[in-house]
């Protein structure tokens, strides 16, 4: 306890950080409204250490300024903020920044033993006890409040992890009971699966790619509890409820106000879109 709270203090007081620079990196941010000035530069300071901890490998194409990297462990360091400050992000050390999405090698061996493989473009991956790879434009893309955060979702993969193979159950705290857990999430999970399977096309309430496995229903909704804790909270309650549990957060209640006057803009017609459409687009390019 003593070393860490002692490499802690000396690793902020060698990197301290710009007023300026992280100005820059809030404003970018609407999802960290509501955040008392407390929190914000508790916010700050798990940045700083984050940065020192993980290596950033910004590929040709990806200019990674000072306030662009704040931005990125910002987004990182909002699940964790409630939490401990003990290693959440354990198991790993790099994060690449590609310019695009890139093709990711797939094999599937099928009930016939036949094994396919494949190349499938994607936003993002975190391995097991390996890196995080992330395309720029979804990280430049994330961070307001439409459901969509690429950094949280593999991060939350991250977290996963923790246990072993992404299976959709973080390591869960003291006061969180396993069974409610599992009845939260298979219950929303089994709803999402049997509302596409009678209409593939439906217009589901959280982005349907959440239907596709336990562990990506747990990143997705994680997106959606930071990002669109509303839409989250008005799909499945009981999924936000054990959510709260787990970050220790309560993002409805924090961006309330943002959410309202988000709401009464979409909802007020403008000279350029008089009926009012605003041709919002959803989706987690993964």
């Amino acid at each position: 306890m003593f070393f860490r709270n002692w490499r802690r203090r000396r690793v902020l007081a060698r990197h301290p950080v710009a007023d300026a620079d992280w100005q820059a990196a809030c404003t970018a941010l609407p999802l960290l409204s509501g955040l008392d000035e407390l929190a914000l530069t508790r916010l700050r300071e798990r940045c700083v250490l984050f940065l020192h901890d993980k290596q950033l490998t910004a590929l040709a194409g990806v200019a990674l300024d000072q306030p662009a990297r704040l931005r990125l462990a910002a987004q990182a360091c909002l699940p964790l903020l409630g939490l401990p400050e003990l290693d959440w992000y354990q198991g790993f050390r790099e994060i690449v920044l590609y310019p695009d999405d890139f093709l990711s090698p797939q094999r599937y061996r099928d009930e016939s033993g036949i094994e396919h493989a494949w190349d499938e473009a994607r936003s993002g991956e975190a391995w097991q006890q390996g890196p995080v790879i992330l395309a720029w434009p979804g990280v430049l893309a994330s961070g307001t409040l439409d459901g969509y955060n690429l950094p949280i979702h593999e991060l939350a993969h991250k977290l996963d992890m923790l246990n072993g193979a992404a299976n959709g159950l973080p390591p869960l705290h003291a006061n969180m009971r396993l069974q409610d857990w599992a009845e939260a999430m298979q219950s929303a999970y089994d709803q999402l699966n049997t509302q596409l399977d009678t209409d593939p096309d439906a217009q589901t309430q959280i982005d349907p790619y959440a239907a596709e496995h336990p562990a990506e229903f747990f990143a997705v909704t994680s997106e959606y509890f930071f990002s669109a804790p509303d839409l989250l909270h008005d799909a499945f309650p009981a999924v936000y409820q054990q959510l709260a549990l787990f970050y220790r957060q309560d993002p409805l209640q924090r961006l309330a106000p943002a959410l309202a006057a988000l709401a009464a803009d979409r909802a007020t017609p403008s000279a350029a879109d008089p009926d009012g459409a605003h041709g919002e687009t959803g989706g987690i390019p993964l």
